[in-house]
């Protein structure tokens, strides 16, 4: 059962008036009309405005990260290029995802939006042609420290900043004529990946996780065309990429985990962060797995509604056909699950409750659903010996009630619906 959902919501209060349009350009982020707690393209521009003097002129020079940006649009033809500040020192936590966990929206924004974009125009499936700034940027993702990087661009950085709940935000962008990078050492695993022509790229992935290679590091270099049989090396979007090393290395773990002993009870995960509320629960069955989101009104993806959205994408002992409706968030969830599984020597039916409130006035990328889960699963859990009992807690923690859960549920519903061996005991 997939799909999106709406139902109405009794406990929103009405709002005093109606703008269909026009709603900033009458608040102009003083009075609060799209009902958050503060306006989003204030915090925006907040922001921008500390790194923009820094950023007025054409040459730029700073420590990268290190972090690589590969678009999309116009694929196979798409644009390139690093990510830097216009500071130098340790900027390694501006790039560093498993690092950002408890830290507050405005940080994340500050220290993103310091990240000015340099823009070449490849062809992702014939990059080799690319010269010399092909392979500086191949580099600039396999290194394992910041690294200086000086970047000429044909005009000075701008635009508009880029937020998107796949990949991480980051600052203003300019046409890049060339840049230069420091020497640095590369991560030791990717490196071994990035000379091993014959291995095939799902394979140089599951081998980085295992060797303990953060993700956001295999992400990248597998974004660049550094993993792979040769032949086949090609650039791949960020976009694409991080959900891809997500769903490579879930795939893999869950070829040990779905085979496991089953969990003996049911568990209960809480964790709140960036005004997220999530609730994990686990169950004593075989091989299933269910990410439901909650939308409520004034939230990112439900900027003007008085409704909140539901959307739920889930899956059985055999697995998905089709790609999630929610997107890169589903396989990063479920391989943090998958994590927890493996280490443990075990199996369940896991279902995250994840209920987005206002306060999550813009997004951050993946990366807050994997390592907020991941987070959620390192805190002690509550056992339950029936599900009854479980969600008396999860509807003492979560707004939203156990009845509205199951209806949008395909694991629920089915756990409801099935009988089971036991049931005969």
């Amino acid at each position: 059962m997939t799909g999106n959902f709406r139902f109405f919501d009794t406990t929103t209060p009405p709002q005093k008036g109606k703008v269909e349009s026009g709603l900033c350009s009458i608040c102009k982020g003083a009075h609060r009309l799209c009902g958050k707690d503060r306006c989003p393209l204030m915090v925006k521009f907040y922001s921008r405005q500390k790194t923009m003097p820094l950023i007025d002129t054409k040459d730029l020079a700073g420590c990268s990260p290190p972090a690589v940006f590969v678009g999309r649009y116009g694929y196979p033809k798409v644009d390139i290029g690093p990510l830097l500040p216009p500071e130098f020192g340790d900027t390694s936590v501006m790039d560093k995802p498993e690092l950002w966990t408890g830290k507050s929206i405005d940080e994340i924004v500050d220290f993103r939006f310091r990240l000015v974009r340099g823009k070449y125009r490849i062809d992702a499936t014939d990059f080799r042609k690319g010269g010399r700034i092909v392979d500086s940027v191949q580099e600039l993702a396999l290194t394992e420290k910041p690294v200086e990087v000086e970047a000429a661009f044909s005009q000075k950085p701008s635009g508009r900043i880029i937020l998107d709940d796949e990949v991480q935000p980051f600052g203003p962008s300019a046409r890049m004529e060339g840049f230069t990078k420091g020497n640095g050492r590369f991560e030791r695993n990717l490196e071994r990946n990035f000379y091993d022509t014959d291995l095939r790229a799902t394979d140089a992935v599951v081998a980085a996780y295992r060797n303990g290679t953060l993700i956001s590091e295999i992400q990248k270099a597998f974004s660049v065309g550094t993993m792979g049989v040769d032949r086949n090396r090609r650039f791949v979007p960020t976009r694409w990429s991080i959900t891809a090393v997500d769903d490579i290395i879930g795939k893999d773990l869950l070829k040990t985990t779905k085979f496991n002993e089953t969990i003996d009870d049911f568990r209960l995960y809480r964790w709140n962060a960036l005004d997220n509320r999530w609730a994990i629960l686990m169950m004593p069955c075989t091989w299933r797995f269910e990410l439901i989101e909650a939308w409520y009104p004034n939230t990112t993806w439900n900027p003007m509604g008085k409704e909140i959205d539901i959307i739920s994408d889930c899956e059985f002992f055999d697995g998905r056909t089709e790609y999630a409706h929610i997107g890169g968030c589903y396989y990063a969830s479920r391989m943090a699950v998958n994590e927890l599984l493996i280490k443990e020597g075990r199996t369940a039916g896991v279902v995250i409750m994840r209920e987005a409130h206002p306060g999550y006035i813009m997004p951050v990328g993946v990366w807050n659903v994997r390592e907020n889960v991941r987070a959620a699963l390192k805190t002690e859990p509550m056992h339950f010996d029936t599900l009854d009992r479980a969600w008396l807690e999860i509807e003492g923690m979560m707004d939203i009630k156990r009845e509205t859960w199951i209806r949008h549920s395909g694991v629920l519903t089915d756990w409801r619906i099935q009988r089971r061996i036991d049931d005969f005991y």
